[in-house]
């Protein structure tokens, strides 16, 4: 499990900055992002890159928030911040240095099994083989979920039938246009009807009409109850579907709170920018 540590308490006593601040409204905590640390060993070719002499790139440090049941956390920062790698964590994907995250009561040190059977997790990065069908790839994961018979079949027909891919379900997924591998990936993604689900950059790369297509499915699934992480670097997303929305920086939780606190009446663009120069400095 996750304790309530010293560096916790420390981090509340700031203003509501690092962490987001525990409330008692009576919200049903469902996520606890304790002290996460991830470091990558760069290759010379990485290092060459990054423009760095450093043997290791620090991608989290000492990062911290909760998320509550039934809203949408967003996670906002440029490319490299540590968003991704704090979703990948989160889907126990890979484990950090130190730290823990608990998701609906299970560890994803200690319990990722627990963690895999309560989480949907799609990212842009998800690569579907390109020789198999989205009927296949529904029946392969819908079985690795244990998901029976009858609730696949009715998955299926609401999922495919939603997105359209109910017109190329024996079409091979390499003959896919890009905006259908993505809602065939969202699609397999939650064939299991999970609670919890983890989105990473979910409209990256696609076009106008299939983001809104997403957008509006991560909306209702909002107005279903279910809790959602998303990660992105598109301010109008966030302040379309966002409950709470935390900032990352340099693998820092620079500002974490409601929509509406991070904003103080102006538009989220303004005030992320006012925050990166703050907290980081001019943008070159």
């Amino acid at each position: 499990m996750c304790p309530y540590g010293f560096s916790v308490f420390r981090i509340l006593q700031i203003s509501g900055f690092g962490m987001c601040a525990l409330r008692g409204n009576g919200m049903d905590e469902i996520l606890r992002v304790c002290g996460l640390k991830k470091t990558f060993r760069l290759s010379a070719k990485q290092q060459k890159l990054e423009k760095s002499g450093d043997r290791k790139k620090v991608a989290l440090n000492d990062l911290s928030f909760t998320a509550y049941r039934g809203e949408v956390f967003g996670l906002l920062g440029p490319n490299g911040a540590g968003k991704t790698t704090t979703l990948r964590i989160l889907a126990t994907l890979i484990r950090p240095d130190e730290g823990d995250a608990v998701i609906d009561g299970a560890s994803v040190i200690t319990e990722p099994g627990e963690v895999r059977q309560r989480i949907g997790f799609l990212t842009s990065e998800l690569k579907l083989e390109e020789f198999f069908t989205p009927n296949y790839l529904f029946d392969f994961f819908a079985d690795l979920h244990g998901v029976g018979a009858k609730e696949k079949a009715d998955r299926r027909k609401e999922l495919f039938e939603r997105f359209g891919i109910d017109q190329f379900a024996e079409v091979k997924v390499g003959n896919l246009s890009t905006g259908m591998k993505q809602k065939v990936s969202l699609a397999v993604s939650l064939v299991h009807d999970p609670d919890i689900i983890i989105f990473d950059e979910p409209t990256n790369g696609l076009d106008v009409l299939t983001a809104k297509v997403v957008t509006d499915f991560l909306l209702d699934l909002k107005t279903q109850g279910k809790t959602i992480i998303v990660s992105t670097h598109i301010f109008s997303l966030i302040e379309r579907i966002c409950d709470r929305v935390g900032i990352i920086l340099d693998g820092h939780m620079a500002v974490c709170d409601s929509l509406e606190a991070v904003t103080a009446g102006k538009s989220l663009e303004d005030r992320f920018f006012e925050i990166y120069e703050e907290r980081v400095g001019g943008i070159a």
